[in-house]
């Protein structure tokens, strides 16, 4: 702790003024304010940020070059439902496409990669809307891509022509971007049985049928188990 002297004036008898400083209150910590921090040493500059930004576009100009005509953005990735209760309500890209995703669509696994397409072995299908909009997605990615051949002149069979090739540009964003789509409800006249109802209570009812499924079946299990007995 610092404590600052205080300077009083006192008037003496003869009518002059005196100063005198106070002591510190205390068994305090004698002040010794100092303010020669150098701070200028210790201060962080960013002057080379436009060099940075410069270098990385240059880096990125010299990429689309390397893998050209292949797109840019990178592989084709499927639509998933974010998770949990909050969130599932939009999509976003997953991390690949599932093997029975690429099996629906006719595209065998290991020829995917190849062709732009991400793998996940992993990720499972637990519904039929998922795997439809997935498949319909690949489809539409077969159907618009362009095959270049492995070697220049060597056409080989699933090859797209050398008239269409020369047609070809390089794709600057993401192939099919993922848009979101819009929910919209129908407005409709409130009746006397969505007063009578509660949303709340059904809901609560209906969480506790599911907590509660094992509880009961036990419970109607011994209680036939007693009733047998009773009938012996």
């Amino acid at each position: 702790l610092t404590c600052a002297l205080f300077r009083v004036h006192v008037c003496v008898e003869e009518g002059e003024e005196q100063d005198f400083a106070m002591a510190p209150k205390g068994n305090a910590m004698v002040p010794n304010a100092h303010f020669k921090k150098h701070w200028e040493r210790h201060v962080k500059t960013w002057f080379n940020q436009p060099g940075k930004k410069k270098r990385r576009r240059q880096k990125r100009l010299q990429k689309a070059a390397k893998i050209s005509p292949r797109p840019v953005a990178g592989a084709l990735r499927p639509v998933v439902r974010c998770p949990t209760f909050k969130y599932n309500t939009k999509v976003r890209s997953g991390r690949g496409f599932t093997l029975q995703e690429l099996k629906d669509a006719g595209i065998p696994c290991s020829f995917a990669p190849s062709i732009g397409i991400a793998v996940d072995h992993r990720r499972r299908n637990k519904s039929m809307e998922s795997l439809q909009a997935n498949v319909q997605r690949l489809k539409e990615y077969r159907s618009k891509l362009i095959l270049f051949p492995r070697k220049k002149g060597k056409q080989k069979r699933g090859d797209s022509d050398p008239e269409v090739c020369k047609m070809a540009t390089q794709l600057k964003q993401l192939p099919l971007p993922i848009k979101q789509a819009p929910v919209r409800c129908e407005a409709q006249a409130i009746t006397d049985a969505d007063r009578k109802r509660s949303v709340y209570c059904a809901m609560r009812v209906a969480r506790a049928d599911a907590k509660l499924v094992g509880v009961r079946e036990k419970r109607a299990r011994l209680k036939a188990e007693e009733d047998k007995m009773k009938k012996k």
